[in-house]
């Protein structure tokens, strides 16, 4: 690793993105992301690859098809009306097969919303906000140094699945700075990819990559088979961490920027006395099910924090099979919630379970 170097995190994931072998980016400048394609507007050219602005969301996301159809590492970044209206590329890649990273530092909405941070893309992230059945893998960083790790795993995993991965951040997040340190990639070789188009010359076969399928008995042969893959990557990169876990009375379920808060109200909560913990998400998709479900295995109640209005929720309900309780606490519209608030949740819910 590197020396520590104190940067902001959407700058931070710019390097990263380079670090990881990233050769073209295409994007168009969206608050509170644009010190993305600000950073890289500079640093691509140094190292002679290929930033190119387009002319809105929806070309971006389709110069991202057709670079990761000819087998470049490309990537893309936008925040939350941005990702909106790259929904209909974002499908045909993930129909297609095709390997690329898609950065999403969210903001609050709906509509135009405003540029503070909030999670309420969750839905549209981990539910395939597209048409057809698809998913991304998506990975939630919850510091600028988890930040830059996330960026060059996404490229990795994007590659060896053959399928879209998105970062999941959001307006804090990306503004934030703080040290991180990059792995030495100098060494790093990229994988083969026979199947991109780059010419056959005669060769080989043809290679063609399409998302049609005109006959419903092959359409439905490609559904199964890309539902195969995502059973496996189910199966192998489940993502999560916990703190302080092993006596709480009470576990808050957090991701991202939500997971450092309440981990200070957390340790708040200590010394007043209540056992509290931490499960925290690193990967919203694929959900790490099993290991929360692992949790409810102790009488314990759990309290999921989110800035939405409700959407993970659902997972983490789904994940305990309704064996304990699981409440709900959030801050919406751009409104970050305090440790303090956090920690008077805490309170109630415990005082709840002890009347109860």
């Amino acid at each position: 690793m590197s020396e520590k170097l104190l940067m902001k995190g959407n700058e931070a994931l710019a390097e990263a993105a380079l670090k990881a072998g990233c050769q073209l980016y295409f994007a168009y400048p969206i608050t509170p992301q644009s010190e993305i394609p600000e950073y890289l507007a500079r640093r691509m050219p140094e190292l002679g690859r290929v930033f190119l602005q387009a002319e809105s969301e929806i070309s971006a996301i389709n110069m991202v098809f057709g670079a990761a159809g000819a087998g470049a590492r490309v990537m893309t970044s936008s925040s939350s009306p941005g990702i909106s209206l790259k929904q209909e590329g974002i499908s045909y890649i993930a129909g297609a097969e095709l390997p690329c990273v898609i950065v999403n530092m969210s903001r609050g909405g709906p509509g135009l919303g405003g540029i503070q941070p909030a999670q309420s893309d969750y839905f549209q992230a981990t539910k395939g906000g597209g048409h057809g059945d698809y998913r991304l893998i998506v990975l939630a960083p919850s510091s600028v140094q988890e930040i830059v790790d996330l960026t060059i795993l996404a490229f990795d995993l994007a590659d060896k699945y053959r399928n879209p991965v998105m970062i999941m951040g959001d307006g804090l997040l990306g503004q934030m700075m703080e040290p991180v340190s990059f792995p030495d990639r100098s060494d790093v070789e990229l994988p083969e990819k026979p199947w991109a188009t780059t010419g056959y010359k005669g060769d080989r076969p043809r290679n063609v990559i399409k998302s049609l399928e005109l006959l419903p008995e092959r359409l439905e042969a490609h559904n199964l088979k890309l539902q195969e893959k995502y059973a496996d990557i189910a199966a192998t990169q489940k993502r999560s961490e916990e703190y302080l876990t092993d006596d709480a009375e009470i576990i808050l379920v957090a991701y991202g920027t939500v997971a450092r808060i309440c981990r200070s109200a957390i340790d708040m909560a200590r010394k007043k006395g209540i056992k509290a913990g931490l499960f925290r998400p690193i990967t919203l998709w694929p959900f790490p099910d099993k290991t929360l479900a692992s949790l409810a295995d102790k009488e314990r109640v759990f309290l999921t924090v989110e800035m939405s209005c409700g959407q993970m929720v659902e997972d983490v309900k789904l994940a305990i099979e309704c064996r304990r309780p699981v409440y709900f606490f959030s801050r919406v519209g751009g409104i970050v919630p305090s440790p303090e608030e956090v920690l008077a949740e805490i309170e109630k819910r415990v005082a709840g379970r002890c009347n109860a």
